[in-house]
């Protein structure tokens, strides 16, 4: 198994610290609002690698945090008057539901930041007792350039950014020995949480959060650290520095990190209106469909998502299901034949393919492709007459492989209000992005189901013809 290494450029073989076993750390959401599309591609991404190196027998302890403690809730708290603690034990649960629907394995353990204050503390005096940090009015600093590595993993040279990178740049920059330097613990302002600590009843930086949550859950070094290529700088290159000069050994062995996700080739961002929650895009497509997408492309590859492109996903997915049903309704008794016997070896040359791509730098795209070469002989099998048994194994094989990629063949059984209301939301999406011929698309489907719509002041209303 090869991994595209961040921190060497290079792609390298996979050799686990120990044996059969597997150490990974992936950075989670900060829980102020429902996560977007944008955060579902790490999750994705990273619980397929997970799903297939539990495929091929390893123990993987695959921790994921939540931040529960940040600016952004503290201004969602005071926003609404209710409490920072409220705001992220909310959005947390809203989190899981919307990890549950993309079918994302929940981690080994998710901690919260705030439930690891004294590991915080505890790392932030071993800094200070090593000569690596420094307080100053109750603010504690790292010193950047002590840590003689510090650039390494974002390839960025400290006397560049010195000269002309403001985004490091933070108020109260004139207290530092170096405006380089970044927070480790800062002081608490009015009606923000705090904790006590030897320097300042206050709270952690960001990046120290993460430190210690890897640390005691897998150890002063892992095997793998995964996120959003946004992270690579300033949190995973911060990361890196405060824990190997607390430790003196390397953090991370694999730094693998995914690239953005575009709308319609544009940035998301709200003031473009272009911004998009998982909660949203699953009112139109099911959650199956947005993992999909998400996997269409290589993770180190930009993806961009639109409603054509998830359209023809939601297609394709349909491809897979249809052919699941049409073995589920084949598989049952019946012998192999002989000829049958024969063409199982076709079966172990699809499993190979999708294998070698999973092995290469967890190539979804390609593995994709070897499910569809599946698909299609099994398409060409069943018309042309199987056993029980031999539908049996095709039904196994495309279980097994859809199931590493986390996507499900078996179809969700719905009453018809519940698929009526689903097609109505769809409609009132599509009409919504001026895709008037999908609205009209689907009205027709529910008058062959049956179904007239009305279009009412209240709303859209059906009922039986």
């Amino acid at each position: 198994m090869k991994f595209y290494n961040t921190l060497t450029k290079t792609k390298e073989d996979f050799i686990p610290l120990e044996e059969g076993k597997v150490k990974m750390y992936v950075c989670g959401p900060t829980v102020y609002n429902l996560i977007h599309i944008g955060n579902a591609r790490p999750m994705i991404v990273f619980d397929t690698l997970r799903r297939y190196m539990l495929y091929k027998g390893y123990d993987v302890n695959y921790v994921s945090n939540f931040t529960d403690v940040d600016d952004k809730i503290i201004n969602k708290a005071n926003e609404e008057g209710v409490s920072s603690e409220e705001i992220s034990t909310r959005y947390i649960a809203e989190c899981k539901k919307d990890m549950e629907a993309m079918n994302i394995l929940p981690a080994t353990t998710h901690p919260l930041a705030t439930q690891e204050i004294g590991g915080m503390i505890e790392m932030i005096q071993q800094l200070i007792d090593k000569g690596y940090a420094y307080a100053v009015n109750g603010t504690v600093y790292f010193r950047t350039r002590k840590f003689d590595e510090y650039g390494k993993l974002s390839h960025k040279n400290l006397d560049d950014l010195r000269s002309g990178n403001r985004e490091i740049k933070v108020t109260g920059e004139e207290q530092k020995e170096d405006p380089l330097d970044f927070v480790l613990w800062k002081p608490k302002k009015e009606g923000e949480p705090s904790w006590p600590s030897p320097w300042s009843d206050g709270r952690p930086g960001w990046h120290i959060e993460c430190s210690v949550m890897s640390k005691r859950y897998l150890g002063e070094t892992i095997d793998i650290h995964g996120g959003g290529e946004d992270l690579i700088f300033p949190h995973h290159e911060n990361e890196i520095a405060q824990s190997e000069c607390a430790s003196g050994v390397p953090f991370a062995r694999y730094w693998l990190h995914n690239a953005f996700l575009k709308v319609n080739g544009d940035k998301m961002s709200k003031s473009l209106g272009n911004f998009f929650t998982v909660r949203e895009i699953c009112e139109e497509y099911d959650p199956q469909v947005l993992r999909y997408f998400t996997l269409t492309a290589h993770y180190r590859s930009p993806l961009n998502f639109s409603r054509a492109i998830m359209d023809s996903s939601k297609n394709a997915l349909e491809r897979i299901l249809t052919c699941a049903d049409a073995l589920r309704e084949a598989a049952g008794e019946g012998a192999l034949t002989e000829a049958e016997k024969e063409k199982l070896g076709a079966l172990a040359g699809f499993r190979e393919k999708f294998e070698a791509a999973m092995e290469d730098d967890i190539n979804t795209a390609d593995a994709i492709s070897a499910v569809f070469e599946l698909v299609k002989f099994a398409n060409t099998e069943v018309k042309n007459g199987v056993s029980g048994a031999f539908a049996g194994k095709l039904l196994e094989e495309l279980d097994l492989l859809c199931g590493i990629l986390g996507l499900v063949t078996k179809r969700k059984e719905v009453s018809l209000d519940e698929q009526v209301e689903a097609l109505i939301a769809e409609r009132q999406a599509a009409r919504k992005a001026k895709n008037f011929a999908r609205a009209d698309e689907i009205r027709a489907q529910l008058l062959d189901m049956g179904i007239i719509l009305e279009d009412t002041r209240e709303g859209v209303k059906w009922k039986k013809a």
